[in-house]
């Protein structure tokens, strides 16, 4: 099952010049897709682009991880995603600001071991226009 909240679908361009919700969340959409599929090809340049430098992320493991480690781990490939099926998907954006919960399986190695595990991954996303939708903090468990 997949699912993906949405706002006002119907909404005209505000005002201010900002985008109205509805396009945001087809951009988050994208982007949180486009996250996923750098995941599974190891795909540090990509991944690079769609993390903020202050990245804080909290791993299955409790752990607390920076981007620099994140990207390390892929570069290195003592983090290695060989499969990622998203089951669910929900979005939320104000402004911007945007969270992902995604509900996905996931296998692969970390440190070595290999895991297979279904996983729950909460991401707030932050919104510019020269980046576009980045992450900024993500916590993932187990489901």
């Amino acid at each position: 099952m997949r699912s993906v909240r949405t706002g006002d679908a119907g909404a005209e361009d505000q005002e201010d010049g900002t985008m109205p919700d509805s396009a945001r969340e087809a951009e988050l959409l994208d982007a949180e897709r486009t996250l996923q599929a750098a995941q599974r090809a190891g795909d540090v340049a990509a991944l690079d682009q769609l993390l903020v430098d202050q990245l804080i992320a909290i791993g299955p493991d409790g752990r607390r991880y920076t981007k620099a480690e994140d990207l390390a781990a892929h570069r290195d490939r003592t983090s290695v995603v060989e499969d990622l099926v998203e089951e669910e998907l929900d979005l939320l954006v104000l402004g911007s600001t945007g969270v992902t919960f995604c509900l996905a399986r996931v296998a692969g190695t970390f440190d070595g071991t290999p895991f297979a595990a279904r996983l729950r991954y909460t991401r707030t996303w932050v919104h510019d226009d020269p980046h576009g939708w980045r992450v900024l903090a993500a916590h993932i468990s187990p489901a």
